[in-house]
């Protein structure tokens, strides 16, 4: 088992050798929307991130979930008409 030891803690590796992460341009190129877009769903705790540096990466199964949740859709009251 991998492992590293984070001050008094014990960090299992093996959850992260699936982790993929984007960089703010590829979440911005994903959602079409602007880097600048990006950078406030991150400040505002919308979008998890992580930061590198000077620059944030973030999970994209993060990013696949706020796609996919309800609270996002363009229109949540608009329905389609039953065929």
């Amino acid at each position: 088992m991998k492992a590293l030891r984070l001050g008094d803690e014990m960090v299992d590796l093996a959850r992260f050798e699936d982790a993929h992460y984007l960089t703010v341009a590829e979440v911005a190129l994903a959602m079409r929307v602007s880097n600048m877009t990006v950078y406030r769903l991150v400040h505002a705790g919308e979008l998890p991130a992580v930061r590198f540096g000077r620059s944030y990466r973030v999970p994209a199964q993060a990013v696949k979930e706020y796609l996919g949740s309800e609270q996002h859709a363009a229109d949540p009251g608009h329905h389609p008409p039953a065929d």
